[in-house]
């Protein structure tokens, strides 16, 4: 067996809005529907169901052959996508499972875990809910946090899955929404070390922030997390692209217990950016951001307004 192959890749991919074509009528899902002013149609979510499983089975594959073992996704809208996804033509034969529960959020879009059961083992999930308030004192809906616990090389692995509430009506008007989604995230991680204080923890996600800011130093400090992705990011490399700015909300924490060398079967090797040029603009003056499905209204016919992001370990 060559080296390539002893690498398990581990990604995260915000699939911008990935859509069915039917009406749900529980959530506000009328933006994609064949007669919206986005004219979402089968042909169009077809495309885009291709083009996501054409990515997801490349990503880190600048140092393995084999598709990630393990892809957590933001803003998918339901198991029907995901089935869609998993059996789409690039991925059907890497017999991908999912983790996928409907959460409250208004706009119906969930996180989800893809995984494969044959090299990691799902034993548990469940949810949990970020209670945010909005002026009037009502209950403000947003994604809940996914956790999944199983096993992967003979060592107990929790991931917890993330999309925290975005910028949309300001960076500091909206900052407490994801301080609040941190902190329970940091319980969540209280309690696994509370049953097992030598399990290994990941933390994926789009937490609309960057790493340097509050809500995801409160995450890393209090949790005792290593945030790879500081040293990632950079003025020329993020994994969306806002203004001409890079950032990078999507990143991928983990436990130090990981660089426990005599107790941990899982080395981390890197973490990188997934942004090979297929998922770029080709010309013009966005040339290089992510290529998107939608501007506004107008359609792309691109992957995502996010690159996806990995980290890579290797089994010892």
């Amino acid at each position: 067996m060559n080296n390539t192959s002893e690498i398990y890749t581990i990604a995260f991919y915000n699939v911008e809005n990935l859509f069915d074509t039917t009406n749900d009528p529980l959530i506000h899902d009328n933006d994609f529907l064949p007669n919206s002013l986005k004219r979402w149609t089968p042909k169009r979510y077809q495309k885009k169901i291709l083009k996501l499983g054409t990515v997801i089975s490349k990503i880190g594959e600048e140092n393995t052959t084999n598709a990630p073992i393990i892809v957590g996704l933001a803003e998918v809208e339901n198991q029907k996508v995901l089935s869609d996804l998993v059996n789409s033509k690039n991925l059907v034969d890497e017999n991908y499972s999912f983790v996928h529960f409907d959460s409250l959020d208004e706009r119906g879009i969930d996180v989800a875990l893809l995984y494969k059961p044959d090299v990691f083992k799902v034993d548990y999930s469940e949810t949990f809910s970020v209670y945010l308030q909005n002026d009037m004192g009502y209950q403000d809906y947003t994604r809940d946090i996914l956790l999944v616990k199983g096993q992967l090389n003979n060592e107990n692995i929790s991931i917890i899955v993330n999309h925290w509430s975005s910028r949309r009506e300001g960076t500091k008007e909206t900052e407490f929404k994801r301080i609040a989604a941190a902190k329970v995230v940091n319980s969540v991680i209280e309690t696994l070390k509370k049953e097992d204080p030598n399990t290994k923890i990941i933390v994926m996600g789009d937490f609309n922030d960057n790493p340097n800011c509050k809500s995801l130093i409160l995450l890393e400090e209090e949790s005792k997390l290593y945030n790879p992705f500081k040293t990632v990011w950079s003025r020329d490399n993020g994994s969306l692209n806002h203004r001409f700015q890079w950032n990078l909300f999507d990143q991928i924490l983990f436990s130090t217990n990981f660089f426990d060398t005599n107790n941990s079967n899982l080395d981390f090797k890197d973490a990188q950016v997934f942004n090979s040029k297929f998922l770029t603009q080709y010309d013009g003056k966005y040339k290089g951001q992510p290529f998107r499905t939608f501007v506004g209204n107008k359609y792309k016919g691109g992957y995502s307004d996010h690159f996806p992001i990995y980290i890579q370990l290797k089994p010892s």
